[in-house]
């Protein structure tokens, strides 16, 4: 089942009907206290519908890399589209704060939605970096600071693992098959179906989660586990042995016999002699009676005993006897052992058949590896060398074992048209003031040379004019950049009042699809796993002088006794 339209996908989206969020626990809630502490403080002082500017960013990429993927867009959207308080919602706040809190307040609550706020964003499944602005929001400061710990939530495990994803992809290789395999090894059911979402973004091509699959399209895989073969004692188990050619022009009767006539067949062919002796018959049980029930979708896990000496042979005398009806295994799932060597093996295994045999393309049928994959294990099978076809990826993958979180964070940079900053001794933390607009400057090549930051009313970059480029805060870096395209990266999917058009919300797909196209854009040594180069994030020369004009202005001047 296809996800949820939104609406038409082209043109201004201002009149669309947004879905709420996939999971029903996203709600106003969905809060830290002191937002709502800090909201009755606001509207106890009259500020609570200044209106506010806040810009979510990050600070770091993760991973020891050099770029993140952008995910999580959509369900903050879905938020705000559908946001209200119920009276249920109203009363458990009221419990939860002091009972000093005026019940004027609780009506203002009562009221709010968030038809006054207005958000930009980059486009979900595009290249981001620190610093530049991934969503802008304005709006009433009280009903904006509501939004800013499910946004952070929303938005951070997103990119994270979307990234994590990317980076699997980019290792492995445009050629292999990528499956996330890692709903049971996830952080609860949210955690679970958010993985498979955005693993997809990310790159994956399929997903074993079931619920996922019904609610965002993706494509399923699956096959069976080491329980369903070692559940097998013995082929006298299997009570029909009766199996229909593809065409349905004729019945084998007892199909179990063709397979074993066939693995006695390949037991003493003489460019297998010696490779394998008997074979596990409950495993050839198993393998049989799974592909009696999936003639079309025969894939077999063949480690359960022994890989070459058993479950090699055992799948290749079931596919045979399947092609025999017209029917074309897939192939088999190695999850334990030496990949790169056990691979390798059930290729020659494979191409040995094909050709005793005559079966074209039965030396080329998948071969698929799982077993607690990562990117190290990835790159060390492409050093080895390696036979595997599709890799299933779980715990390292979804849990993003390398990296516990993005660190998003949710910075006030604008209120009553006045910027604000945040100072730090960690100049890292620093905050980039005022209403920005964000652009990606490309170069000759076709590949981005930077992104650069400017106030709003400031004239953007044109083409094939030079623009100085600043870093914000290190006064000796800097350069002048000459761009052949200047790509605009802030678009407006919230207009609130202001009339703007709006964004269309995209389908999954095409979310994947601009994540693909987006990382094939990027200069190969910014992608690179060991010491990838950093990618310039810049601001204007504008805006450089009035950042630090403003620090100076709010820093505190000490006093030396």
């Amino acid at each position: 089942m296809a996800e949820k339209s939104n609406g038409p996908r082209n043109g201004d989206c201002s009149s669309r009907v947004i879905h709420g969020p996939t999971n029903p626990m996203v709600s106003p809630l969905l809060t830290d206290l002191y937002q709502f502490t800090m909201a009755y403080a606001y509207w106890k002082a009259g500020k609570h519908n200044e209106r506010a500017v806040f810009d979510l960013y990050f600070r770091k990429n993760p991973f020891g890399g050099e770029y993140t993927i952008f995910a999580g867009l959509e369900e903050c959207i879905r938020l705000i589209a559908n946001f209200k308080f119920t009276e249920e919602e109203i009363s458990f706040i009221k419990k939860s704060l002091p009972s000093s809190c005026e019940d004027a307040f609780y009506d203002y609550l009562r009221g709010i939605d968030c038809s006054d706020v207005e958000v930009y964003a980059i486009s979900e499944g595009s290249v981001v970096f620190p610093k530049v602005p991934l969503v802008r929001v304005e709006g009433p400061v009280a009903v904006v600071q509501l939004l800013e710990t499910p946004f952070v939530n929303l938005i951070n495990y997103a990119s994270l693992v979307a990234t994590n994803a990317a980076r699997h992809r980019f290792v492995a290789g445009k050629s292999k098959i990528l499956l996330e395999f890692g709903l049971r090894r996830a952080q609860g059911p949210d955690g679970g179906i958010s993985a498979s979402k955005y693993c997809y973004i990310g790159g994956f091509d399929a997903t074993s989660n079931v619920a996922a699959g019904r609610l965002f399209g993706i494509p399923l895989r699956g096959t069976h586990s080491h329980a369903f073969v070692s559940s097998f004692m013995s082929p006298d188990e299997i009570i029909d042995k009766s199996l229909r050619s593809s065409d349905g022009s004729r019945t084998c009767e007892d199909f179990l016999s063709a397979v074993q006539t066939l693995l006695n067949k390949i037991q003493w062919l003489p460019s297998l002699h010696g490779t394998f002796g008997e074979t596990n018959q409950s495993e050839l049980a198993a393998f049989t009676s799974y592909a009696l029930a999936f003639p079309s979708d025969f894939l077999a896990l063949v480690d359960t005993y022994d890989v070459i000496r058993s479950g090699v042979p055992n799948f290749c005398a079931v596919a045979l006897a399947l092609s025999d009806l017209g029917y074309q295994a897939k192939g088999i799932r190695l999850d334990s052992g030496d990949l790169a060597y056990l691979s390798c093996e059930a290729r020659k295994f494979f191409q040995a058949i094909e050709k005793e045999f005559g079966v074209p393309g039965f030396g080329k049928l998948n071969i698929s590896a799982s077993n607690d994959l990562n990117e190290e294990t990835l790159d060390a099978l492409n050093k080895q060398g390696h036979e595997v076809d599709a890799f299933g990826i779980g715990t390292y993958l979804v849990t993003c074992y390398a990296q516990a979180a993005l660190g998003c964070v949710f910075k006030l940079v604008e209120i009553n048209n006045q910027p604000r900053i945040k100072l730090s001794e960690d100049v890292s933390k620093v905050s980039i003031p005022c209403k920005k607009r964000s652009f990606r400057l490309y170069g000759k090549e076709g590949y981005p040379l930077v992104d650069i930051m400017s106030g709003e009313n400031e004239p953007p970059p044109k083409v094939g004019e030079r623009i100085l480029c600043r870093h914000p805060f290190n006064e000796s870096k800097r350069a002048y950049v000459v761009p052949q395209q200047v790509e605009e990266l802030l678009k407006c999917y919230r207009s609130g009042k202001s009339g703007k058009a709006e964004e269309c919300l995209p389908a999954l797909k095409d979310i994947r699809d601009r994540c693909i196209k987006q990382l094939e854009k990027m200069r190969p040594d910014h992608m690179r796993r060991l010491n990838p180069t950093p990618y310039k994030v810049s601001v204007s020369a504008k805006l450089y002088d009035f950042i630090h004009f403003l620090w100076l202005n709010e820093a505190p001047v000490g006093e030396l006794q």
